[in-house]
């Protein structure tokens, strides 16, 4: 059986990169734990859907594009759950003869095809496709804006944190989403805010200096006014044992940075769904 080339000889055999820019690449790529079309790409020398076509030819798959401007039944897209979906970079494109066909961007996962098919029931036959469209697709198909009612009332989000300027991007995506982002910079403001605004859910930076996100949780939840407020942890070292003591703690969910605004938008409304149910209408704002 022949032996599969390196993904780097694929490239220079099919005139997409020289040996040349192949050998400067893997130079670079030593020690970082980066792809090598990942630092192709960084170096602008080919682009996602390069190595999607590439890919493609070297294991004989088909590629699929523009995903988000097409319909998918709520059936289909029950079969990967939105987390999933952006952990693994992967899609449903449609069932036929008990085979999923799969949009997916690394065709080495077989990890993930083998769960899929396992918890399906159904073959999977991935088709290749870029990050970028993935995200499009997700972000059209399965994080739908909430809807605002007619009396206006919207769902109120605090964000907590000494770094907002980082979280910029996600915070506008949240605004578009039809969310109510209430901005604190710092701990000591948050407490007072919070029971003048009541929030349907807190996000929190967890190592925030002098009173950090934990500190925090404890004030919130010592406040009759505020202790019922569902409180999302975030933070940059992301741990499995921080994680572990954060949930222990009675945070409700855990975010690694840095922030993916699809992400960070598809957890905060598994949380208000889980908690209230009813995406479309918010609670009324207590007094």
């Amino acid at each position: 059986m022949a032996k599969r080339k390196k993904f780097g000889e694929v490239l220079v055999d099919e005139g997409v990169i020289d040996e040349n820019i192949l050998q400067r690449a893997l130079s670079q790529q030593a020690g970082t734990g980066k792809r090598l079309g990942q630092i192709l790409e960084e170096q602008q020398v080919i682009s996602e859907r390069d190595i999607a076509l590439v890919l493609a030819r070297q294991f004989g798959l088909k590629t699929v594009k523009n995903i988000a401007d097409h319909n998918f039944p709520d059936k289909i897209l029950d079969l990967v759950d939105s987390e999933k979906a952006l952990q693994k970079l992967i899609f449903p494109l449609k069932v036929e003869e008990k085979t999923l066909y799969l949009a997916m961007v690394n065709p080495l996962d077989m990890e993930t095809l083998d769960t899929l098919s396992f918890g399906t029931g159904l073959r999977i036959v991935p088709y290749l496709t870029t990050t970028q469209e993935i995200h499009a697709a997700i972000n059209r198909h399965y994080m739908k804006s909430i809807q605002v009612p007619a009396e206006g009332k919207w769902w109120r989000i605090m964000l907590v944190d000494t770094q907002l300027p980082a979280l910029a991007a996600s915070i506008s995506a949240l605004s578009q989403e039809g969310f109510d982002i209430i901005q604190c910079g710092n701990a000591i403001e948050a407490v007072p805010v919070a029971v003048k605004t009541h929030p349907h859910l807190i996000i929190t930076e967890a190592n925030m200096p002098k009173i950090s996100g934990m500190d925090l949780f404890n004030s919130l939840k010592k406040n009759p006014q505020t202790a019922s407020i569902p409180v999302i942890a975030l933070s940059g070292r992301a741990t499995a044992k921080e994680e572990a003591q954060l949930l222990d703690m009675g945070f409700i969910d855990f975010i690694a940075k840095p922030v993916n605004a699809i992400r960070l938008s598809a957890r905060i409304k598994r949380v208000l769904k889980l908690l209230y149910e009813d995406l479309s209408a918010p609670p009324a704002r207590r007094r």
